[in-house]
């Protein structure tokens, strides 16, 4: 699933070339009649909902991009928001794009110069907004000239979501961004604020602690193994019996490892690519997930990488410098 590096480097390139563009239509295969599926209402998933969609964003304009935990906030003109959440596989791509009503199916169009959208990788598409610019501004790169072009959906599992929300009610109570944890990379997330947040579950396995995003937002199963490893904790360790000094080493390898994320351009060991259809390159530099059965790469350690499960959720670390006693 995409974590906060991989939707930051997106929200990063849509900051580039979406503001002051207008949506002049939405598609989606998607969609379906009677939805009985209740996670699926109020998603374009809905029939009834994505028809309303569409009457609702066509027309508008792009005011900004912002992310909050994993949800692209898109704001539009007329006090809306477009969230989008990526889920497991799911990525969004800026291009050139042509309709085959034979096959019901978008592919990049014949003058679409980035070879990269073509990547297998970014072939599943099943949301398609088309987008254009007022002559009144200028238009943005790589795309000048350009009377319109597309944003896409990518999402090979299909479990992303799409919605419409008042930007009023976006972190009233309730809502889905309400019940979100603060932001690792925040300034002001202290080491203070990070132990304060972690005591929350005391009991708890350090692991799908750091996974919960009421707790913290953002961080996922990559980059939780990346910072454990870092800090040398073991994933099953409980919050309560961290000692001080590897809490410390867990907060600021949170820090870094997000931040060396989001600089590699994000991780693409599953399906995930940026707005470019490139892949990020962070899946380079793994120090623990998806590393089983390899040596440990921390200098003068001995150990090797193991995975279990925690919680139905994977873990890897280091048999020796990770050791459950190890304190």
């Amino acid at each position: 699933m995409p974590e906060l590096p991989e939707v930051q480097t997106t929200v990063a390139g849509l900051q580039k070339i979406l503001p002051r563009l207008v949506i002049k239509d939405v598609w989606t295969d998607l969609a379906k009649k009677n939805q009985r599926i209740p996670h699926f209402k109020e998603t374009l998933k809905d029939l009834s909902f994505y028809q309303k969609f569409r009457r609702e964003v066509s027309g508008k304009k792009v005011i900004s991009v912002e992310r909050r935990a994993k949800n692209i906030l898109i704001n539009i003109s007329g006090g809306k928001t477009i969230l989008i959440h990526m889920k497991m596989t799911g990525h969004i791509m800026v291009g050139k794009y042509s309709y085959d009503k034979k096959t019901n199916s978008w592919t990049p169009a014949p003058d679409e110069k980035n070879l990269a959208l073509r990547d297998p990788f970014n072939r599943f598409i099943h949301t398609v907004f088309t987008l254009t610019s007022p002559r009144t501004t200028s238009r943005p790169s790589p795309y000048k000239g350009e009377e319109e072009f597309h944003l896409v959906f990518c999402d090979s599992r299909k479990f992303g979501t799409v919605k419409l929300v008042a930007r009023s009610l976006l972190y009233a109570p309730g809502s889905m961004l309400h019940a979100l944890g603060p932001e690792p990379l925040d300034k002001n997330f202290t080491f203070a604020k990070f132990t304060e947040r972690l005591s929350k579950k005391l009991n708890g396995k350090i692991k799908p602690v750091l996974l919960d995003q009421s707790i913290i937002s953002g961080i996922g199963n990559i980059y939780s193994d990346e910072m454990l490893w870092l800090a040398g904790i073991n994933p099953r360790a409980l919050v309560k019996d961290i000692p001080a000094v590897k809490m410390k080493k867990l907060y600021a390898g949170m820090k870094s490892v997000l931040a060396k994320g989001i600089d590699f351009g994000g991780d693409s060991t599953s399906d995930y690519r940026d707005v470019q259809g490139v892949p990020g390159k962070f899946s380079y530099h793994h120090k623990a997930y998806r590393m089983t059965g390899k040596r440990c790469s921390k200098p003068r350690c001995t150990g090797g990488i193991l995975r279990i499960i925690i919680g139905a959720r994977s873990a890897h670390y280091c048999s020796v410098h990770q050791r459950l006693s190890n304190k």
